[in-house]
């Protein structure tokens, strides 16, 4: 399935989608993750989990699918899902994205999970590796995580590749994250190719969302990640008046936490992250809330705190 030339508008790729992050390494930064995966998340264990979240995601009709190379194995459990369901890969938007490098050993007490490089040599290294985990290409393509000083949004040859891709067919674009994420927005809006980003947006951490407006009408495809804010804003999480404000509109706080960013006009897909099918089918049912916008950004805490706070949060 390939994405519009321009934003989403209603037919195509249903507007909430599934990010592997979560799924395809043994240890990442969500709540929960003791009650919510095995105990012992060897390598087969985590594919049959990811297997049983992507059947629940299709039979409920999600068509965006969402890795990376620093995810793990996401991208290894997503090709051998696809490859076990023939028919079923042009039906699904998949999006993956290159500069960081996982190098956790798919162990529970690594000391560094993961490694950031944004240059022509990890790009040329890591583009065949995606080609060959998902049995062909991507739909999108990012740079994992670019900030405002990131190489990957001035440096030309950098540039000319992503071009290159895009000449195929292929929506090249970026993750952001950190409290400049706009700017870095603005900036790849300056550069191009980029025609797709991936930002976090949710109740906590809502300020990039100007920037997300600028994108969307300039006809990128904005996607919205991180909206339960790596479990803060789900059933379990720290935010008790996130959870008194859903509790007022009738949802649970997973729900009215994504129903909250599908309710952003500049938003195409808003990814779950579920790790369980019944976590999959509580984030489905989000509807956007009835709370106005100023009820919603009275949640919101400063930037620079909340990615402090994200930056702190252990490996579970």
């Amino acid at each position: 399935m390939a994405l519009p030339d321009g934003p989403l508008t209603g037919a195509g790729v249903p507007r909430v989608g599934l990010g592997l992050a979560a799924l395809g390494r043994p240890a990442y930064i969500t709540a929960g993750r003791a009650g919510d995966l095995p105990s012992l998340r060897s390598v087969d264990a985590m594919e049959a989990r990811t297997h049983e979240v992507l059947d629940a995601a299709w039979d409920a009709g999600v068509r965006y699918v969402d890795c990376a190379r620093s995810y793990g194995l996401a991208e290894q459990f997503l090709g051998s899902w696809l490859a076990s369901h023939p028919g079923r890969r042009q039906r699904l938007v998949v999006g993956s994205k290159w500069g960081y490098r996982y190098v956790g050993e798919f162990r529970m007490d690594a000391a560094v999970h993961e490694v950031k490089e944004h240059s022509v040599a990890m790009l040329d290294e890591q583009w065949p590796q995606t080609l060959e985990a998902l049995g062909g290409p991507p739909d999108v393509y990012l740079v994992h995580s670019a900030t405002v000083d990131s190489p990957a949004l001035r440096d030309p040859a950098i540039l000319a590749r992503l071009a290159a891709l895009a000449a195929t067919g292929v929506r090249v674009g970026l993750s952001t994250s950190g409290p400049r994420q706009g700017d870095a927005v603005d900036a790849a809006l300056a550069a191009g190719p980029f025609t797709v980003v991936q930002a976090t947006w949710n109740l906590l951490e809502p300020s990039a969302g100007p920037a997300l407006t600028r994108a969307h009408d300039a006809g990128w495809f904005v996607v919205i990640k991180e909206a339960l804010a790596n479990g803060r804003l789900g059933p379990d999480g720290d935010a008790a008046a996130r959870a008194r404000a859903a509790a007022h509109d009738e949802q649970t706080a997973d729900a009215f936490a994504i129903g909250c960013a599908l309710g952003r006009p500049f938003a195409d897909v808003v990814l779950s992250g579920a790790v369980t099918p019944g976590q999959l089918a509580s984030n489905l049912a989000a509807r956007v809330p009835a709370a106005g916008a100023e009820d919603v950004a009275a949640l919101a805490e400063p930037p620079e705190r909340y990615w402090a706070e994200r930056s702190a949060r252990p490996w579970r």
